[in-house]
């Protein structure tokens, strides 16, 4: 297999540890969570989504484990500004705050009180089970260069975080490229369903979900495939990474950086596993492999 050479990397403005982030929504709730992800090797995180106004979420299940991966529809629930207080355990560190809206104005609203208390901010514009957020608006790219201004504007690192679920996701990309963004995030969850023979009825509570794991993997590789040839910024790969070998494909389609979510789950510790499998000091300069199945 293929390995990198070990050292810090800055990727859409944002300096990172490593080139392994812990994903949204993946305990990203409290600081001492994200302070613990880091500690245990992340080379940065993303806190989990965090709104206008306080959301408890739809009511549950909210989750159901499948053999390959995990189907969700939290419905994002956030204690919205009271989350500032979460981040003192982690200040100064590589920390991507993730923020949603219903309208540009909502976003930077909300961007606003984290200016200077993180590193840059991750649009939330491609959770598929939050009505009237995420992939609600992120669908239409207009309004995903829009929101996407609104927070750029305020000059820190913005990064958007794409949702599959579209015909042709360049097309959002490139929106996402024209409001300003400093990196595009690929993928979002894979808006799926299913149903209980037992019971007959729907097993999440919201009756749709958003898929993630190791299932969904050759979607995101496809995503930033084609991000890479159609967008001139980073992109950060995200959906189904659970192996070094994965990072590699990753980089391979053209991601500069990924981000890993459901392999937590199954390995507290996938950070520092990863990484000893990805890294030697005479691997070969990161750089050299990041969009190299173009060629």
């Amino acid at each position: 297999m293929v390995v990198i050479r070990p050292g810090p990397v800055t990727v859409g403005g944002v300096a990172l540890d490593n080139h392994l982030l812990l994903a949204a929504g993946v305990l990203g709730t409290t600081g001492a969570s994200l302070a613990r992800m880091l500690q245990l090797g992340a080379g940065g995180v993303v806190t989990k989504s965090i709104g206008p106004e306080p959301k408890d979420g739809h009511h549950g299940p909210c989750v159901a484990v499948l053999d390959d991966g995990l189907l969700n529809a939290m419905g994002l629930p956030n204690p919205s500004k009271d989350f500032i207080e979460e981040l003192e355990p982690v200040a100064k560190k590589p920390v991507i705050a993730s923020i949603f809206g219903g309208t540009p104005a909502e976003f930077a609203r909300v961007a606003r009180w984290f200016l200077d208390r993180v590193s840059g901010f991750e649009l939330n514009l491609s959770c598929p089970h939050a009505e009237g957020y995420g992939a609600a608006i992120g669908t239409d790219p207009a309004r995903v260069e829009a929101c996407t201004r609104a927070v750029s504007t305020l000059g820190m690192p913005t990064w958007v975080k794409l949702t599959p679920n579209v015909t042709d996701i360049t097309a959002i990309g490139k929106a996402a490229e024209r409001g300003g963004a400093s990196a595009i995030v690929a993928i979002n969850t894979v808006k799926a369903m299913r149903i209980s023979t037992g019971l007959q009825r729907p097993v999440l509570g919201n009756r749709y979900g958003g898929l993630s794991g190791s299932m969904i993997f050759p979607v995101a590789v496809r995503c930033v495939y084609e991000l890479y040839e159609a967008c001139k910024i980073p992109i950060i790969g995200c959906g189904g990474i659970a192996t070094a070998d994965n990072v590699v494909e990753m980089m391979m389609a053209g991601a500069s950086a990924v981000e890993i979510g459901s392999a937590v789950r199954d390995d507290i510790t996938i950070f520092e596993t990863i990484k000893k499998d990805l890294y030697a000091k005479k691997g070969i300069p990161p750089e050299e492999i990041i969009g190299c199945a173009h060629a």
